[in-house]
């Protein structure tokens, strides 16, 4: 049986009596710079890295060396041109010792509509694969998704020199047999995922769709192992991971928000003891 656990705290703090290797996947949305300052105090993005540092310093620690870490963040727009903190954050998480395995892109096939003088509306938010190492659990056959009529519609109109591509005279590699995929039912899917903005929850002015931590979990992870939110919000993340068969964790400093993704996680385990005084 699956379990799910809030802890009510600073996630720095309380990751710090979480035995190393604990975890098994990462999947997260932090406040995003100058977001949530009734919670969060509206971290200003020139302190970003600064404030983020010390959270991920523990994720490093408790996740398993086979684990992932997926980072939902978005820069700011601010005096005219995007800011840089997300940039500099990468940068700073790879001294860090995380190696920037992957970027997805969450596509918001409904976002928000709106006139800006010198830019469209934000459309994608970046999804920051991260890991321990190179080789890390990864169930690439999970996530596959249905070929529909696009090999009937145009594979089978190719001609038979499109059908069948030899590699080159100097051994390219780029070589590719199309014909191996006329019969598949299955193909992998992009780094692009389009996914809309509605979810279930509208009570914080903050939560992603389930079917974004539902696609990670899936990918990054196996029945029965522990996903952790350490920005766990409304909860979207731990119901998810029960929802799949996986143990979830999640933190946050709000108690509004733990007491809101308790009633979406059930079964549920609150750990009382746990909790940091604010």
């Amino acid at each position: 049986m699956t379990t799910s656990q809030v802890l009510h705290g600073d996630c720095g703090e309380v990751l710090k009596t979480f035995a190393a290797g604990s975890v098994n996947l990462i999947v997260t949305s932090p406040p995003y710079a100058d977001r949530r300052k009734s919670t969060y105090g509206g971290i200003a993005p020139e302190h970003y890295v600064e404030w983020f540092l010390p959270r991920s310093a523990e994720f490093f620690r408790v996740l398993a060396d086979d684990g992932s870490f997926v980072l939902n963040i978005k820069e700011k727009a601010e005096n005219g041109e995007r800011h840089t903190y997300v940039l500099e954050l990468i940068l700073a998480l790879r001294r860090q010792g995380w190696l920037w395995t992957e970027e997805y892109i969450w596509h918001k096939r409904n976002c928000y509509p709106g006139k800006w003088p010198n830019r469209f509306r934000d459309a994608w938010e970046r999804c920051l694969h991260f890991t321990k190492q190179r080789r890390f659990k990864m169930n690439q056959e999970a996530v596959m998704v249905p070929m529909g009529d696009w090999a009937d519609a145009r594979l089978k109109r190719l001609g038979k020199n499109d059908v069948v591509r030899f590699d080159s005279q100097v051994s390219s590699g780029f070589g590719k047999n199309i014909a191996n995929w006329l019969d598949r039912p299955m193909a992998y899917p992009t780094n692009v995922l389009h996914l809309a903005t509605e979810c279930s929850n509208k009570n914080h002015s903050a939560a992603f769709p389930q079917a974004l931590p539902e696609w990670f979990i899936k990918l990054f992870s196996d029945p029965g192992d522990t996903v952790l939110d350490p920005f766990v919000g409304s909860g979207t993340t731990l119901k998810a991971a029960r929802e799949l068969g996986r143990n979830g964790i999640g933190i946050d400093l709000s108690r509004e928000y733990c007491d809101m993704a308790e009633a979406r996680s059930e079964p549920f385990a609150y750990n009382l003891e746990a909790e940091l005084s604010e």
